[in-house]
């Protein structure tokens, strides 16, 4: 998949699915420094993620500030053919000053093996070298 930079941010686009409904986020950050994925919950709404009152909340802090996430399942985040399943994501307003729906984090990153290429400026499987 090609990495669109924007204001020198890579950004690539995914699918999310949850509780048989699925959604494309266009905007999405490939953020090694971050350790987990957050996506932005006015996004996530659209296929009925919301928060409930057994989801854990805390604090996540980054380059952007900090912000109030809570944690849900996803049952699928897809990035062409790199793809988890049953992945714990964090959920958040996102307002970090960056118009994003989410960032992708080291968390999918290394479980899917992702390369990032940007000479190529491209991210794909290993196996694809």
């Amino acid at each position: 998949m090609k990495i669109r930079l924007r204001n020198g941010l890579p950004l690539v686009s995914v699918e999310l699915q949850y509780r048989n409904q699925q959604t494309a986020l266009g905007d999405v950050l490939l953020d090694t420094g971050s350790a987990s994925s957050v996506f932005s919950t006015d996004r996530l709404l659209a296929i009925g993620v919301k928060y409930e009152p057994e989801d854990t909340v805390h604090r996540v802090r980054g380059v952007g500030g900090s912000e109030f996430v809570f944690s849900k399942r996803l049952d699928r985040i897809s990035l062409n053919d790199l793809a988890l399943d049953d992945c714990l994501v964090e959920v958040g307003a996102m307002d970090y000053g960056v118009e994003l729906d989410g960032i992708l984090g080291m968390d999918f990153l290394a479980s899917v093996g992702a390369v990032i290429d940007l000479a190529r400026t491209e991210v794909r499987a290993a196996k694809e070298q």
